[in-house]
């Protein structure tokens, strides 16, 4: 304990092994991989045909949307996989807070769509979007949140001193 800041062992891997085992868990990896097989059936299939109609630049636009939804759910998917090698026990918690496994390409992730596309990308980017920024909320919560220390009430902290002080 120092001037009232309380290091949480710099960060508690329990988290992450909690989250891993979570019935959230399984909700979010079964969405994500159903969002990445609907995703490329989409661009294989119908995706591909709607892209021959629409003019230059909304095939363009069309091309640069399809790339930012596909690294944003392999974004996902990649984070989600490492939470599962942890559930297994395949990593350890303290492996998966390791930079390269982290959620990352945000910059590329984030963007504004175009109002001329299709109908079924347009759905497919926001779905992907709102999964996105889920699991970038529960990876900021794991990794870097708990690893913040946290602020005692000073009163505590100084009742704490006393304690150690005075042996009580």
């Amino acid at each position: 304990m120092t001037d009232g800041i309380v290091a949480m062992g710099a960060w508690r891997a329990d988290v992450v092994s909690d989250f891993a085992r979570s019935e959230l868990f399984d909700r979010t990896f079964q969405e994500g991989m159903d969002l990445v097989e609907e995703t490329a059936s989409y661009l294989d299939g119908a995706g591909r045909q709607e892209s021959k109609m629409l003019s230059r630049n909304a095939a363009l636009a069309y091309a640069g949307e399809s790339m930012r939804l596909t690294t944003r759910l392999m974004q996902v998917a990649s984070w989600l996989l490492v939470q599962r090698a942890v559930r297994e026990g395949d990593m350890a918690p303290e492996g998966a807070r390791e930079e390269r496994y982290r959620l990352g390409a945000e910059d590329i992730c984030r963007g504004a769509t175009v109002e001329d596309l299709p109908e079924g990308l347009l759905e497919l980017l926001d779905r992907s979007e709102r999964l996105y920024e889920r699991v970038r909320h529960l990876d900021r919560r794991m990794y870097i949140d708990a690893a913040e220390p946290t602020r005692l009430n000073p009163v505590l902290s100084q009742f704490g001193r006393l304690q150690a002080a005075f042996g009580g």
